[in-house]
Protein backbone atom coordinates (compact mmCIF):
# COMPACT_ATOMS: atom_id res chain seq x y z
CA UNK A 1 0.00 0.00 0.00
CA UNK A 2 3.03 2.58 1.11
CA UNK A 3 3.82 2.06 -3.47
CA UNK A 4 0.09 3.45 -4.06
CA UNK A 5 -0.86 5.77 -1.57
CA UNK A 6 2.81 6.59 0.16
CA UNK A 7 4.37 6.49 3.20
CA UNK A 8 2.96 8.52 6.15
CA UNK A 9 4.40 11.77 6.18
CA UNK A 10 5.53 13.25 9.83
CA UNK A 11 3.64 16.06 10.94
CA UNK A 12 5.10 19.10 12.25
CA UNK A 13 3.65 20.17 16.12
CA UNK A 14 1.33 22.96 15.85
CA UNK A 15 2.46 26.50 16.49
CA UNK A 16 2.95 27.85 19.76
CA UNK A 17 1.13 30.53 21.33
CA UNK A 18 4.77 32.57 21.68
CA UNK A 19 5.37 31.22 17.93
CA UNK A 20 2.36 32.74 16.84
CA UNK A 21 3.62 35.88 18.76
CA UNK A 22 6.54 36.25 17.21
CA UNK A 23 5.80 35.91 14.03
CA UNK A 24 2.59 38.87 14.83
CA UNK A 25 5.31 41.24 15.98
CA UNK A 26 7.45 40.29 12.85
CA UNK A 27 4.44 42.07 10.72
CA UNK A 28 4.22 44.81 13.48
CA UNK A 29 8.19 45.49 12.92
CA UNK A 30 7.46 45.43 9.04
CA UNK A 31 4.08 47.78 9.14
CA UNK A 32 6.60 50.08 11.01
CA UNK A 33 9.45 50.28 8.65
CA UNK A 34 6.73 51.03 5.68
CA UNK A 35 5.73 54.02 7.78
CA UNK A 36 8.98 55.58 8.62
CA UNK A 37 8.98 55.41 4.85
CA UNK A 38 5.92 57.32 4.68
CA UNK A 39 6.96 59.63 7.04
CA UNK A 40 10.04 60.75 4.84
CA UNK A 41 8.29 61.06 1.95
CA UNK A 42 5.76 63.25 3.87
CA UNK A 43 8.26 65.53 4.92
CA UNK A 44 9.85 65.27 1.82
CA UNK A 45 6.07 66.63 0.21
CA UNK A 46 6.14 69.50 2.82
CA UNK A 47 9.49 70.91 1.78
CA UNK A 48 8.19 70.73 -1.66
CA UNK A 49 4.38 72.40 -0.99
CA UNK A 50 7.12 75.34 1.15
CA UNK A 51 8.84 76.19 -2.26
CA UNK A 52 6.08 76.33 -4.81
CA UNK A 53 3.72 78.83 -5.82
CA UNK A 54 0.18 78.17 -5.08
CA UNK A 55 -0.93 77.34 -8.19
CA UNK A 56 -1.69 73.84 -9.73
CA UNK A 57 1.87 72.50 -9.23
CA UNK A 58 1.12 73.34 -5.09
CA UNK A 59 -2.25 71.60 -5.38
CA UNK A 60 -0.95 68.65 -7.29
CA UNK A 61 1.82 68.22 -4.48
CA UNK A 62 -0.54 68.69 -1.84
CA UNK A 63 -3.18 65.19 -3.38
CA UNK A 64 0.06 63.03 -3.39
CA UNK A 65 0.53 64.34 0.21
CA UNK A 66 -3.30 63.79 0.63
CA UNK A 67 -2.58 59.58 -0.65
CA UNK A 68 0.49 59.30 1.29
CA UNK A 69 -1.49 60.42 4.61
CA UNK A 70 -4.57 57.80 3.54
CA UNK A 71 -1.71 55.42 3.16
CA UNK A 72 -0.13 56.32 6.57
CA UNK A 73 -3.73 56.21 8.54
CA UNK A 74 -4.36 52.55 6.91
CA UNK A 75 -0.89 51.09 8.11
CA UNK A 76 -1.40 52.82 11.43
CA UNK A 77 -4.93 51.09 11.95
CA UNK A 78 -3.06 47.71 10.76
CA UNK A 79 -0.06 48.31 13.29
CA UNK A 80 -2.79 48.81 16.19
CA UNK A 81 -4.83 45.57 14.96
CA UNK A 82 -1.49 43.78 15.30
CA UNK A 83 -0.14 45.02 18.35
CA UNK A 84 -3.29 43.81 20.03
CA UNK A 85 -3.26 40.65 19.00
CA UNK A 86 -0.20 40.37 20.02
CA UNK A 87 -1.47 42.10 23.43
CA UNK A 88 -3.99 39.35 23.30
CA UNK A 89 -2.01 36.24 22.77
CA UNK A 90 0.62 37.69 25.65
CA UNK A 91 -2.84 37.21 28.14
CA UNK A 92 -3.52 34.06 26.82
CA UNK A 93 -0.02 32.88 27.22
CA UNK A 94 -0.28 34.35 30.84
CA UNK A 95 -3.53 32.51 31.91
CA UNK A 96 -2.23 29.56 30.75
CA UNK A 97 1.14 29.45 32.61
CA UNK A 98 -1.27 30.29 35.40
CA UNK A 99 -3.44 26.81 35.14
CA UNK A 100 -0.37 25.16 34.30
CA UNK A 101 1.37 25.95 38.05
CA UNK A 102 -2.47 26.09 39.36
CA UNK A 103 -2.51 22.24 38.84
CA UNK A 104 1.38 21.49 39.80
CA UNK A 105 0.72 23.38 42.91
CA UNK A 106 -2.93 21.07 43.71
CA UNK A 107 -2.35 18.29 45.98
CA UNK A 108 -2.55 14.82 44.60
CA UNK A 109 -5.57 12.46 45.40
CA UNK A 110 -8.13 15.33 46.29
CA UNK A 111 -10.10 14.78 42.82
CA UNK A 112 -13.84 14.79 44.08
CA UNK A 113 -15.24 18.05 45.46
CA UNK A 114 -15.65 17.26 48.81
CA UNK A 115 -12.42 16.12 49.53
CA UNK A 116 -10.95 19.31 47.81
CA UNK A 117 -13.56 21.50 50.36
CA UNK A 118 -11.78 19.42 53.28
CA UNK A 119 -8.47 20.42 52.23
CA UNK A 120 -9.30 23.52 51.64
CA UNK A 121 -11.38 24.01 54.78
CA UNK A 122 -8.48 22.41 57.02
CA UNK A 123 -6.13 25.48 55.71
CA UNK A 124 -8.36 27.86 56.57
CA UNK A 125 -10.19 27.06 59.82
CA UNK A 126 -13.58 26.40 58.23
CA UNK A 127 -14.87 23.10 60.09
CA UNK A 128 -18.10 22.12 57.81
CA UNK A 129 -19.75 22.86 54.35
CA UNK A 130 -22.23 26.23 53.98
CA UNK A 131 -25.29 23.94 53.72
CA UNK A 132 -24.09 21.44 56.74
CA UNK A 133 -24.86 21.84 60.15
CA UNK A 134 -21.13 21.67 62.01
CA UNK A 135 -20.76 19.44 64.83
CA UNK A 136 -18.35 20.90 67.44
Amino acid sequence: MKRVFGAKKDKEPPPSIQDASDRINKRGDNVDEKLKKLDAELTRYKEQIKKTRPGPAQEAIKARAMRILKQKRMYEGQRDMLYNQTFNLDQVSFAAEGLKDAQQTRPKGHNSGQSSWSFFSSLIGIGCLPHERCQS
